[in-house]
């Protein structure tokens, strides 16, 4: 054996470090350095409490960051998608199946919800005595918490003024807006030729600050966890520990089970679209808030092959119509408050609380603290539940909202795949291919 022609294996030679599905190392990708600082925002807020509740302000500003820019996203995908579509019966067609599947799933949730709190009877044994809860917190809630009927909610979707609906942010009010602009233009057509190149540009312009905007969300998530596990500590989870595990294991089982089986007659896999997603999951896990994912989300639906005028009409309708987080937790937490002060609910009173809660439910996204305040408004409309028992989670609803917003988000995400496949859009090879 001659080793002549042997040679010491060069640098150059020696294989590249791992890398993520877009080619770079493993350390440089968002998910990582989110997942990191999450990791050190929890140690930080366990060992120096007091410093880790100053650093609210940086998952704040992360938060309204992403938020200034989420009308501007909307306004832009809808509009030019809208605006240079050929079948306007398409957007009816496509809003009334998602509308349809919002309701379905919502429902569903709602009385997975009921079913495991029936089951599980988290607040059994609590013996929690209302007259000696303090409501004082519960009552800021309340006051926001009032009764609106349909009128009052379909009116609330027509904004004052066309800047109103973007000075407030109210996603549903800019996505009206946008429709009404998107079928102006489009019965104008190629006189407004101009305007549209105008908006595709700034929609160009817009996703390419959110670009910028997600570099600093591994500073934002640490900021949020800090902050929560600073305020509230992961002691505080003891006593209601049962709670929170059931909600947690319920919201996984929801996603893999109930979506998956959707998204298997889809014809794709929901692990691999959690594993696409991984950057979402993450930004949410850490500021609790579904928001922070919309602008990116709307833009890797599009690279799976939904059209762009799909993705503008059934990813902001959903924030609004389809949370499906918010609504397992509020049927879990409106028995467990009933359970802990051993108040014995009746089938009757158990459908009227689903009944309710399919109502109130709705538009309870996005908002950090919106579900709460959805589920305080549902316990008012049964006497026999005393508001004050919502006292008793108030302080873990921060661990709660984790989950709620990622459900939300996620169910957002299965959606717009499963209407894009109902209108034919998606080619299930390109599908699993651009999943993989």
């Amino acid at each position: 054996m001659t080793t002549e022609n042997y040679t010491e294996p060069s640098s150059a030679s020696l294989p590249p470090p791992p890398t993520d599905s877009r080619g770079k190392p493993f350390y440089a990708s968002l998910w990582f350095q989110v997942l990191v600082a999450m990791v050190l925002a929890v140690a930080f807020g366990h060992f120096s409490p007091t410093r880790a509740i100053a650093m609210k302000p940086l998952g704040d500003a992360f938060i309204r960051l992403i938020s200034m820019v989420i009308t501007l996203v909307i306004f832009c995908t809808v509009v030019s998608g809208i605006a240079g579509m050929e079948d306007m019966r398409k957007v009816g067609r496509v809003g009334g199946k998602a509308l349809l599947y919002f309701e379905i799933v919502s429902t569903l949730a709602l009385v997975v919800g009921l079913v495991v709190g029936n089951l599980v009877q988290t607040g059994r044994g609590f013996n929690a005595n209302p007259a000696t809860l303090d409501a004082h917190e519960v009552s800021a809630y309340a006051g926001q918490a009032k009764a609106q009927s349909l009128t009052d909610f379909l009116m609330h979707i027509i904004p004052t003024t066309v800047v109103d609906a973007f000075a407030k942010g109210d996603i549903l009010e800019v996505l009206f807006v946008a429709l009404l602009f998107g079928f102006a233009m489009s019965a104008m057509g190629r006189r407004c030729k101009p305007l549209l190149d105008l908006i595709e540009a700034l929609m160009q312009a817009v996703f390419r600050v959110v670009g910028i905007v997600m570099k600093f969300a591994p500073i934002g998530a640490f900021g949020a966890m800090a902050f929560t596990v600073g305020k509230y500590g992961i002691a505080s989870l003891g006593p209601l520990a049962k709670l929170i595990g059931t909600f947690y294991i319920t919201c996984i089982l929801f996603v893999l089970i109930v979506m998956g089986g959707v998204a298997r007659v889809a014809g794709f896999n929901i692990v691999k679209l959690l594993v696409y997603l991984k950057e979402e999951i993450l930004v949410v896990l850490a500021t609790s808030s579904s928001e922070t994912a919309l602008p990116t989300l709307m833009e890797k639906l599009e690279r799976l092959g939904c059209s762009k005028s799909l993705v503008g009409l059934v990813v902001p309708t959903g924030y609004t119509f389809n949370t499906d987080g918010t609504s397992i937790y509020m049927t879990l937490a409106a028995l467990f408050v009933a359970q802990a002060t051993n108040i014995h609910l009746s089938l009757t009173q158990q459908l009227t609380i689903l009944g309710v809660a399919v109502l109130t439910s709705k538009g309870a996204s996005g908002v950090q603290g919106a579900a709460f305040i959805a589920l305080v408004g549902t316990l008012m409309v049964i006497p026999g539940i005393p508001v004050a028992g919502m006292a008793l989670i108030l302080g873990i609803d921060r661990f709660m909202s984790m989950f709620r917003a990622l459900v939300n988000m996620i169910g957002n995400g299965v959606a717009t795949l499963v209407v894009a496949r109902w209108e034919h859009e998606l080619d299930r090879e390109t599908l699993q291919r651009n999943l993989a």
